[in-house]
């Protein structure tokens, strides 16, 4: 028979059970650390909900910018992949450029699902300057280079050779043009440097826009401008024997017709 320890009550404070301190048998406070706030309910960790949120926040998270969540995100995607599905999202991983997003999921039935992002249309300025970024990056990745940098005057030169002849406006031009330039940046796509003229392109910009729909923004652009297509002057064609990639230049192939 086992003999049985008795408890000295006198020894008990009977306020113990309010103290912040991991109860007993649980030194390492396990349970306890679940709980963030009063009357938490969730079952998640705290960086795994950290992430999530991370997630929610920001148009898309990387292992550079940020390396602790995107480590919490490979070792828990189901979990964290479960409750963005709760709110009508679907995660996209892309562990080749360690980038990861989220995007509103579309029903098997086509019907609209509920959605918590905003429907914000990129202005004239953005588009054009997302199509050239996308564009020199696969541009400079073909001659080898990983990593692109672009200069703000750059990005504000190819917009102003995208303006229509007519328009009289520049200075109000210009001041939307550099607007372009700071929104991009805020949204991640333009990553700062050292030089505040001086921006790398993120490699979301090749994720987030494929060819298929540059060809659609391209098009766009051109009827803005007044441009009339000419499928002749797209490219003479003398550099399509040796473009064996399924991406080939996207400034020759988006001035063809799409049809």
């Amino acid at each position: 028979m086992t003999d049985v320890a008795a408890i000295d009550e006198d020894s008990v404070d009977p306020l113990d059970f309010l103290s912040d301190e991991p109860p007993a048998g649980d030194e390492d406070g396990t349970e306890s650390s679940l709980s963030m706030f009063e009357s938490d309910a969730s079952i998640l960790f705290p960086d795994q909900r950290r992430c999530l949120h991370a997630l929610l926040k920001h148009r898309y998270l990387s292992a550079e910018r940020h390396p602790d969540h995107w480590q919490v995100l490979l070792a828990n995607d189901d979990v964290i992949r479960g409750r963005l599905n709760e709110l009508f999202f679907e995660l996209f991983i892309d562990r080749d450029h360690q980038i990861a997003f989220k995007r509103q999921a579309v029903s098997e039935t086509g019907d609209p699902l509920p959605s918590l992002l905003r429907d914000v249309s990129h202005t004239k300025e953005e588009t054009i300057m997302m199509v050239y970024l996308r564009q020199r990056l696969f541009s400079q990745r073909q001659e080898g280079e990983d990593v692109v940098f672009v200069d703000r005057q750059t990005l504000l030169d190819e917009v102003a050779d995208q303006r229509p002849e007519h328009t009289t406006h520049r200075a109000m031009d210009q001041k939307r043009a550099l607007k372009a330039v700071d929104g991009l940046a805020t949204a991640g796509l333009l990553l700062k440097t050292a030089d505040p003229d001086r921006f790398r392109i993120s490699p979301i910009i090749e994720i987030l826009m494929p060819v298929e729909k540059l060809r659609t923004l391209w098009t766009w652009l051109m009827e803005q401008n007044g441009t009339a297509q000419d499928g002749d002057g797209a490219g003479d064609g003398s550099d399509t024997d040796d473009e064996e990639d399924d991406e080939p230049d996207l400034l020759t192939e988006l001035g063809k017709d799409s049809a």
